[in-house]
């Protein structure tokens, strides 16, 4: 999970402080990959740098707001639409997109889903034919075998996510910005 992309994706609901945005995160993904508050904070600043956020006010105490800009929002969108995930982190990256998309308004995570069907089909049938091909007890059919159940893994967790969409409206899963304040948070600093 790339903190930056789905601090982008969260942002393009509307402006959040820092705590917000690390409560937000947790939420979204379930709590499946904890991330340090100073790590959210650090990530903002070098968005805000290279122009993906911009500020975006207060909060009535004080506490900053960051908003999406024009560059944040077409990254954010690709980040949503898109099935690419590094190598190593393709199991991640398919549940926390799909968690993350699910809690959007306005993703079609539909339409998510079956781009990730379609791509996690194609992989079990390459990581299929390699196994048959492969010598019955070598590191290949071993490898081989682990992309195909990974990739079986994957399209049942799919049809899992899509039953549940479609039993409720996926409008049922979006929701906007919490307002819960935490307990905890950057404070303003008091002018000199």
């Amino acid at each position: 999970m790339s903190v930056r992309t789905t601090l982008l994706a969260i942002l393009s609901i509307g402006p959040a402080y820092g705590f917000q945005l690390h409560g937000e995160l947790e939420s979204r993904t379930a709590g499946r990959r904890p991330v340090n508050v100073g790590q959210i904070y650090g990530t903002l600043e070098r968005l805000v740098k290279q122009g993906a956020i911009e500020p975006g006010g207060s909060t009535s105490d004080g506490l900053p707001l960051y908003r999406i800009s024009a560059a944040g929002r077409v990254e954010a969108v690709d980040w949503l639409t898109s099935i690419e995930s590094a190598r190593g982190e393709e199991w991640n990256d398919l549940v926390d997109r799909v968690l993350i998309a699910s809690s959007i308004p306005d993703v079609d995570t539909l339409a998510l889903i079956a781009r990730y069907r379609d791509h996690w089909l194609a992989a079990a049938e390459s990581a299929n034919e390699s196994a048959s091909g492969a010598a019955p007890l070598g590191q290949d059919r071993l490898e081989a075998e682990a992309r195909a159940a990974l990739a079986g893994a994957a399209v049942a967790w799919l049809a899992v996510a899509e039953e549940s969409l479609l039993a409720v409206g996926p409008e049922s899963f979006q929701r906007g910005l919490s307002e819960v304040r935490p307990r905890r948070g950057r404070r303003p600093v008091a002018a000199a």
